[in-house]
C-alpha cells in the first residue's frame, strides 16, 4: 500500500511544472555550446590556469570522450545531449569587479535572497567573484609543530 501511494505521489509530482523556478537576468559572457578541446582551452584561459592544469584537463577530456555511459541502473531517461549545454558562463562585468557587497549586482543579491542564502554566505559568495584565487582558495590549516 505504501509503495503504491509513494509511486502515485512521485508520478503526480513529476507531472507538475516546477513552481519554485526563477531566472536571474544578469548579462553573461558564455563559451559556445558544446564541449570540445577548444572550449576546454577557453575555460582554462578564462580562469588563468597554469599549463599543467590545462594539460590535466585536456587529458581528462580525452578520457571522457572514450567513456560510455553506464546502463547498470534501472533508470530510464533520454540520452543526454552534451553538445547542447554551456560549460562556461560568467557575468560580463568581471573587469569591474565589486570591491564590497554594495557593489555587487542587485540582481545577483536578489537571487541569493530567493535561495535563502544568509547574508554572511552572500558576502563569501560575492567575495569569491572579486577575490583572487590565491586568497579565496586558501584554507586555514593549523600549524603543526613537533
Amino acid at each position: 500500500m505504501a509503495l503504491r501511494e509513494t509511486t502515485e505521489r512521485v508520478a503526480d509530482l513529476a507531472g507538475e511544472k516546477y513552481k519554485y523556478g526563477f531566472v536571474t537576468d544578469i548579462e553573461m559572457e558564455r563559451a559556445e555550446r558544446g564541449l570540445n578541446e577548444t572550449i576546454v582551452r577557453f575555460i582554462s584561459a578564462k580562469k588563468g590556469e597554469p599549463q599543467w592544469m590545462l594539460d590535466w584537463r585536456l587529458e581528462a577530456f580525452q578520457r571522457w570522450k572514450e567513456m560510455t555511459e553506464p546502463n547498470w541502473a534501472r533508470v530510464h531517461y533520454p540520452p543526454i545531449d552534451y553538445q547542447n549545454a554551456y560549460y562556461y558562463a560568467a557575468p560580463k562585468s568581471q573587469a569591474e569587479r565589486p570591491k564590497n557587497l554594495e557593489d555587487v549586482d542587485p540582481k545577483l543579491l536578489e537571487t541569493y535572497k530567493k535561495l535563502g542564502i544568509p547574508l554572511s554566505e552572500q558576502m563569501l559568495l560575492a567575495a569569491s567573484r572579486w577575490m583572487p584565487c590565491s586568497i579565496r582558495c586558501r584554507s586555514p590549516r593549523p600549524s603543526r609543530r613537533n
